[in-house]
């Protein structure tokens, strides 16, 4: 029997964008969609699984899965075709490309990063291979291979000294007891406030909401349980974040398979999820809680799962209330066939 497709193991800066395209949307829907392939499949969901949740063609989603495997994040920008002749021979653009977004100062440049002028220059006299093109060439071919000038950013690699054996731990449930493995984490905070998004309209006529951004009824959490399984997502809103709030939403993943065997529930390290009296219960209750490596929230499989609600329930909205704006969202569980349980 063929293993199934997946993604390898993210590294922490992978997860991090990954999430971060997932949670807070992209301007453009195919690196989005994509995006969310890749996180769903990191965390544990079959292709079928995936498919439904963008909407695309199983086929579509192994495609972006190899193709991310074989060059990483890279895989989120489709290619074009078309265009004149190349000048530059395949292994010149490659050597541009690689000369581009290596440090100056690691080819023996006295600077920190490169202007166009600077690395034209440097093409032109670098020893063993001599490139002449002109600046706004340079810049086309770059943008063409998806090299732009950016801002330089960090990311938090993480420092657990469990990180490998978490992820282990975490895949070998996934793969070996799906059918008992359950995903919780939080989503939020839900403010009431006009939120932007995007939609169908005629040109030059969007769709506007008010440009009022004051939050005068507080914050929502919510508790989303995820059976990996039954690809069944539930959840309740909740004022605030707790381990009070925790522990009942494992009492509602524990009632999800009342036959008394092990599960399994992959969680993040935050605080509220690892008390005391959750961890008795989860010992007493035949329920192993696996945790997430500090700053690789990514391995939890819900998260796919929270893309989805922003888009179509927070996104282009202007909610009067958490009571219109939890309604809309259990609404659009119920619409995918996903169990809600109402908020107390």
């Amino acid at each position: 029997m063929a293993e199934p497709v997946r993604v390898r193991r993210l590294t922490d800066q992978e997860g991090q964008r990954l999430q971060q395209i997932v949670r807070r949307g992209d301007s453009s829907s195919v690196r989005y969609r994509r995006a969310m392939m890749l996180l769903a499949s990191a965390g544990g969901n079959r292709v079928p699984v995936i498919a439904q949740l963008v909407q695309a063609d199983e086929d579509t989603v192994r495609d972006v899965i190899h193709r991310f495997n074989e060059i990483g994040l890279a895989c989120l920008d489709p290619q074009w075709a078309g265009g004149r002749p190349r000048l530059l021979s395949p292994d010149d653009e490659d050597f541009v490309v690689q000369t581009a977004t290596t440090r100056p100062a690691k080819l023996g440049q006295p600077f920190t990063r490169w202007s166009l002028r600077k690395l034209a220059a440097y093409l032109r006299r670098v020893h063993g291979r001599v490139i002449r093109i002109g600046r706004e060439a340079l810049r086309c071919l770059l943008a063409r291979r998806g090299i732009t000038f950016q801002r330089t950013k960090t990311w938090k690699e993480s420092t657990d000294p469990e990180r490998d054996a978490k992820l282990d731990r975490i895949e070998h449930v996934l793969e070996n007891f799906p059918d008992r493995t359950f995903a919780f984490d939080e989503f939020g905070p839900l403010g009431i406030r006009p939120t932007g998004g995007s939609c169908w309209a005629e040109q030059g006529r969007p769709n506007r909401v008010p440009a009022t951004y004051h939050r005068t009824h507080g914050v929502t959490y919510f508790h989303g349980c995820y059976s990996v399984g039954d690809d069944t997502l539930w959840g309740v809103n909740r004022r605030r974040k707790g381990a009070a709030n925790t522990l009942a939403a494992l009492k509602s993943i524990r009632a999800a398979r009342p036959d008394g065997a092990p599960i399994y529930v992959i969680l993040d390290n935050l605080s509220a999820h690892k008390g005391t009296k959750i961890r008795a219960w989860a010992k007493k209750s035949k329920v192993e809680l696996c945790f997430t490596p500090t700053n690789a929230s990514w391995a939890n499989p819900i998260e796919a799962h929270f893309g989805p609600l922003r888009q179509f329930t927070l996104a282009n909205s202007h909610h009067p209330n958490h009571t219109v704006q939890t309604r809309a969202l259990h609404v659009y569980l119920r619409w995918g066939g996903r169990p809600v349980t109402e908020a107390a």
